[in-house]
């Protein structure tokens, strides 16, 4: 299986799935490059010049399809953005069908579906072409990628960071499991409502990869469990896009992974992240959303420049 690094083969995926398919040094490539573009975004040279990048988005999205048709425009490439209702997969096309066609006039594809992986892996494979997961059910890697970009911006050398994510186990919790895996000396602790933790497996994947980075990670549903010391604090709203919770109640079970300024004050030099968008007054107040700890602001900015990191690495697996 390729990853975003790899060559191009026959019959295999290209691009970007997964920050568990990516070896660390790949990784921490992206993260820096993401800090040299947010730095100075026209440090490039062109490499979509001449290409043209289709932008799939069949899921609500404000930050991840702004950065990414912005992006493939400051590298010089030329983007098609598709919404979901504009494709024939909305009419019954299947997806092998649909791949066979981008294949065969774009160079690459960014995707948001909300769906299953494999789908994107199925764009690639039988198109032909890299695709970058810009959301699916199971992972949000390009958010993984801008908030460790987010982190080494505010707190430089990310080694032996201390991170504490509150709220429910989604995408976003998964792609940061596995990126805060391959920080050497780094800890995260995942507080999660009971019945909403990581997905099955995701944690002992993300401590494999740990194993060698000599990073730490943990699971607890209780927020009395949370560790003494931390230098950031990271939520996400409660609602993730494109699901639903079967528990009528669920907010009650939520209520107590709100993030407010006196959770705040059991860390009075860590920093706050959160993806957005935010519903302040359920997972956190405006408050500490909107305070001198919070870089919520600077991670949403970062949108732009890891999504021009992750292009930039995808523009070497076109053939165009």
């Amino acid at each position: 299986m390729n990853t975003l690094y790899g060559a191009p083969e026959a019959a295999q995926d290209r691009g970007l799935f997964s920050l568990s398919e990516l070896k660390p040094d790949e990784l921490s490539k992206l993260v820096e490059r993401s800090v040299a573009l947010f730095r100075d975004r026209d440090a490039h040279s062109f490499p979509l010049r001449d290409r043209v990048a289709g932008v799939l988005f069949t899921r609500t999205s404000t930050r991840t399809r702004t950065a990414f048709q912005t992006g493939v425009v400051r590298l010089g490439g030329t983007p098609i953005a598709y919404g979901p209702h504009d494709l024939q997969l909305n009419t019954g096309e299947s997806v092998g069908d649909t791949a066979r066609v981008l294949g065969s006039m774009l160079d690459l594809l960014v995707a948001r579906t909300s769906g299953p992986l494999d789908e994107l892996r199925a764009l690639s494979t039988e198109g032909g072409l890299p695709v970058i997961n810009a959301m699916a059910a199971q992972e949000h890697p390009t958010q993984g990628v801008c908030d460790l970009a987010t982190l080494a911006l505010a707190h430089g050398d990310l080694g032996g960071i201390r991170v504490m994510y509150i709220g429910e186990g989604n995408n976003t919790a998964v792609a940061l499991a596995y990126g805060i895996a391959t920080v050497p000396g780094a800890r995260c602790d995942f507080v999660t409502p009971p019945g909403y933790g990581l997905p099955d497996g995701v944690l002992d994947t993300a401590r494999g990869i740990a194993g060698t980075a000599g990073a730490e990670l943990t699971e607890t549903h209780d927020v009395a469990d949370a560790p003494e010391q931390l230098d950031v604090v990271y939520t996400t709203r409660w609602q993730t896009t494109g699901t639903s919770k079967a528990d009528p109640a669920w907010r009650e079970t939520f209520r107590p992974f709100h993030v407010d300024a006196a959770l705040m004050r059991r860390w009075p030099q860590a920093s706050f992240l959160h993806d957005l968008p935010a519903h302040r007054g359920d997972e956190v107040t405006g408050e500490v959303l909107d305070g001198p700890r919070s870089l919520a602001w600077t991670q949403a900015k970062m949108k732009l420049s890891s999504a021009m990191a992750v292009l930039e690495a995808a523009a070497d697996l076109t053939t165009g």
